[in-house]
């Protein structure tokens, strides 16, 4: 009998990415524990306004989010997908722990690491925080989320992650969330808004070089876990941004002719002199667009919460 050998799901889906044309890699992956790592850094820089926007959102509007939460008044799950460090929903624990609302924070992210550090910053910062955090894939974990029915859901999907999906994937993520989501739940969706290209190219292509380690960063992956031999140093990575379709497109590009061998698919893939290698993609919303999403997944806008320049909107939505 034929033995069925079962990749694991980075091999299947890299394989997937290097056989299509044009060639590319999902950003899921980015964040392993070093990935995440240089995010950190990522989100630091004075050219990243991403994190400084939405903390100024949740600064400012605390007090009103707690209390749009809490509108039932009944205990409820608040589960953020793609937790990370958690500096910016902390302000928002804070602020629910002091108006004494019952809840259980779910935390979910990719990487073990961060979730353990995040665990353990939360339980001495917050010692009556009610927490049980989850390590995985969120797309995954979404498809096992029966044992939350019975409660009353917040989720957080923050830092404008939605806009690394593609089109379709939008759509699949949506219609998950409306699939795990009971009449009542609510959900709040970090947006990134349409702004002037030079700020979003600075931000995407900074001069530090962090978002090149990032990318960088999945190469180094596969030749650990996969055993590929990526030679990051053939590498050069690229950004382009579209004001029209408001996608911003990262790129890692061949300087020469070269083959890599992975040893795991028992593949060499070959790459042309400056063919480019799709990374990721970080598209920017118009509020128009982001309320035609909410009605066409059955969900209704409650309130866009920005800053105070309008380059952020974190859109809090109800299930119909």
């Amino acid at each position: 009998m034929e033995t069925v050998i079962t990749l694991p799901a980075l091999a299947q889906d890299t394989l997937q990415g290097l056989s299509a044309n044009p060639k590319f890699l999902l950003p899921r992956y980015f964040y392993d524990d070093n990935g995440s790592k240089i995010f950190q850094d990522i989100m630091e820089m004075p050219e990243y306004y991403l994190t400084r926007c939405e903390t100024e959102i949740f600064s400012i509007h605390q007090k009103e989010l707690a209390e749009r939460f809490s509108y039932e008044k009944e205990e409820f799950d608040l589960i953020e997908f793609g937790s990370g460090d958690g500096s910016k929903t902390k302000i928002l624990l804070h602020q629910l722990l002091e108006q004494n609302i019952k809840f259980r924070f779910i935390p979910i992210d990719i990487s073990a690491s961060a979730n353990k550090e995040l665990a353990s910053v939360l339980g001495s910062e917050l010692p009556d925080l009610n927490i049980e955090p989850q390590t995985g894939d969120y797309f995954e974990i979404m498809q096992d989320m029966t044992r939350y029915f019975s409660r009353r859901k917040v989720i957080l999907f923050l830092g404008s992650n939605i806009g690394n999906f593609s089109q379709s994937e939008i759509a699949s993520f949506l219609r998950r969330l409306e699939m795990i989501t009971n009449p009542g739940d609510q959900v709040l969706i970090g947006f990134d808004l349409k702004k002037s290209p030079e700020l979003i190219i600075q931000a995407y292509d900074d001069p530090h070089g962090h978002t090149r380690r990032f990318n960088l960063n999945l190469l180094h992956r596969l030749n650990r876990e996969l055993g590929a031999d990526f030679d990051t140093s053939k590498f050069v990575h690229h950004t382009t941004y579209s004001p029209v379709s408001g996608n911003v497109k990262s790129f890692l590009v061949s300087l020469t002719n070269q083959v890599v061998s992975i040893p795991l698919l028992e593949k060499e893939f070959r790459f042309k002199a400056w063919e480019a290698l799709f990374m990721e993609r970080s598209r920017k919303f118009d509020l128009t667009a982001i309320e035609h999403l909410a009605l066409k997944f059955g969900f209704h806008v409650v309130r866009h919460f920005s800053d105070q320049k309008q380059f952020f909107a974190d859109s809090l939505w109800i299930k119909k």
